[in-house]
C-alpha cells in the first residue's frame, strides 16, 4: 500500500542535501566550539557559517541570531527574556486566543507569576482585529506576542500592522514564525519586529535545532545559564550538526521559495476541486481564511463523520493526516483555535488538517481526495 504524508505542518521530510552536510558534521568533526585547540576551533568555523547563511537568508545581522532546541525554547526564551529585562515598566503581555502552546503555555505561567495577559479574539477566519489590538494596549504593557502564521489552519496575520503600533507605543513584539518560514518571504530588518522564533524541522530540515532573531539593542536575559555561548543568551554546548543542517535547509528553501508556493497553491486547488467530485461541497467546509493564508495548509470539516473516525479510517489507507497542532492531536480535545474561531459545533468535531510540501504529488492529492468520498459513502451506508 502506498503511504501518504500529508502532515507537514507537524514535520517535515528532511531534505537529502540537507542530511549529507550533517553527516558530514557528524563523521568528520567532533570538537566543542568553545575550545580553543584546533579541533574546537574547526567546530566554531562551522557554528559561524551557518549562523552567516542563516543570517543571510532571513535578513539580520549573524549577532542577532540566537541558537536554540527548536521553536517551543525559543518562544520560551522571547517571552520569559523580554519581559524579565522589562519588569520596572509593567507586567501586561498581550497575545491571542489561537496561539502555539508554546506561547499559551509561557503565557500561562506568566500570570502564575503575577502577570496579567490579554488573549485577543480572531474572526471566523483567525484573523485579529487591530482596533481590539490597540484598545488593549496600556501604558504599562510590555511585550505583543503573536503569530506571523496559524499552525493548524493557515491564517496569516497582520503582523506588519501589529509590529507597527508595538512601536509607536514602545513595546517589544515577538512573533512566532515557526510554520510561516520557507513559505513567506521573511526579512528581520524589513519587519518591525523586535523578537521571530524559527524551528529547522518545519523547513526540510533537522528535529531538535531553531533560532532565535533578536533586534540589536534588545535586553533579553538568558533562560539557560552555564556557559557563555550565544553571546550569553544561551547557555550550553552546540548543536553543531543541527545548525549545520538548519542552514543548509533554510539556503534551499530561501532559493525555491517561490517554485515551493506555486506548487503549493497548486496542490491546495486541487485537493478542493477533488473533494467537490468525490465528497460535494455541500458535504465539507473550509476552515480559515482563504486569501491570508499558507499556501500548504488547509483545514477541513466533514461535518459527516467525527475527527478520530476520519484520522483512523485514512490511517488504515495509508494517509496521515492531523486533527491539529502535533502538540496536542494525540489527545483528540477540540481545537482550541477552532473554538476560539467560533465555528459551529459540527466542524469543531470533524476538523482535519491537511498539509503537504516537499515529495507530495498531484497524484497523493487526488488519491486523498478519492479516499476520502470512499469513506464517507461507506460510513453513510452503515447500518
Amino acid at each position: 500500500m502506498k503511504r501518504i504524508y500529508l502532515d507537514h505542518a507537524a514535520s517535515t521530510p528532511m531534505h537529502p542535501q540537507v542530511a549529507e552536510a550533517m553527516m558530514n558534521v557528524m563523521t568528520g568533526q567532533f570538537g566543542n566550539a568553545s575550545s580553543i585547540h584546533a579541533f574546537g576551533r574547526e567546530a566554531k568555523r562551522t557554528v559561524s557559517g551557518a549562523r552567516d547563511v542563516i543570517a543571510a537568508s532571513l535578513g539580520c545581522f549573524p549577532d542577532e541570531l540566537v541558537f536554540t532546541g527548536g521553536g517551543t525554547e525559543s518562544d520560551n526564551l522571547a517571552i520569559f527574556g523580554a519581559v524579565s529585562s522589562r519588569q520596572d515598566k509593567g507586567k501586561h503581555v498581550i497575545t491571542t486566543a489561537i496561539e502555539h502552546h508554546a506561547v499559551l503555555h509561557t503565557c500561562q505561567e506568566l500570570e502564575r507569576q503575577g502577570y496579567e495577559v490579554t488573549y485577543l479574539s480572531v474572526d471566523r477566519h483567525g484573523r485579529i482585529n487591530l482596533d481590539e489590538l490597540q484598545e488593549a494596549i496600556r501604558p504599562d504593557t510590555v511585550l505583543i506576542t503573536m503569530m506571523y502564521a496559524n499552525n493548524e489552519v493557515g491564517t496569516i496575520q497582520p503582523i506588519r500592522e501589529v509590529g507597527e503600533l508595538a512601536r509607536q507605543h514602545n513595546i517589544l513584539f515577538h512573533t512566532d514564525a515557526v510554520q510561516a518560514l520557507g513559505s513567506q518571504n521573511i526579512s528581520c530588518k524589513e519587519l518591525p519586529v523586535d523578537l521571530i522564533s524559527f524551528s529547522a524541522h518545519k523547513i526540510n530540515g533537522p528535529q531538535g535545532v531553531g533560532a532565535l532573531y533578536v533586534r540589536r539593542g534588545i535586553v533579553l536575559e538568558a533562560r539557560a545559564h552555564g556557559g557563555l555561548q550565544e553571546r550569553q543568551r544561551r547557555a550550553g554546548t552546540e548543536n553543531i550538526a543541527g545548525i549545520a543542517g538548519f542552514a543548509e535547509a533554510l539556503k534551499i528553501a530561501s532559493a525555491q521559495t517561490e517554485v515551493h508556493r506555486q506548487h503549493d497553491l497548486e496542490l491546495r486547488k486541487l485537493l478542493l476541486e477533488q473533494l467537490e467530485i468525490h465528497v460535494g461541497t455541500e458535504h465539507f467546509h473550509v476552515n480559515g481564511h482563504l486569501e491570508h493564508t499558507l499556501p500548504n495548509i488547509l483545514n477541513i470539516s466533514f461535518p459527516e463523520v467525527s475527527t478520530e473516525t476520519m484520522l483512523m479510517n485514512l490511517d488504515m489507507e495509508g494517509i496521515a493526516v492531523a486533527s491539529g497542532s502535533a502538540c496536542t492531536s494525540g489527545s483528540l480535545e477540540v481545537s482550541h483555535v477552532l473554538k476560539a474561531m467560533k465555528l459551529p459545533e459540527t466542524f469543531l468535531h470533524s476538523a482535519i488538517r491537511f498539509s503537504w510540501g516537499l515529495g507530495n504529488t498531484t497524484e497523493e492529492i487526488m488519491i486523498t481526495a478519492e479516499k476520502i468520498g470512499t469513506i464517507l459513502g461507506r460510513l453513510r451506508n452503515r447500518p
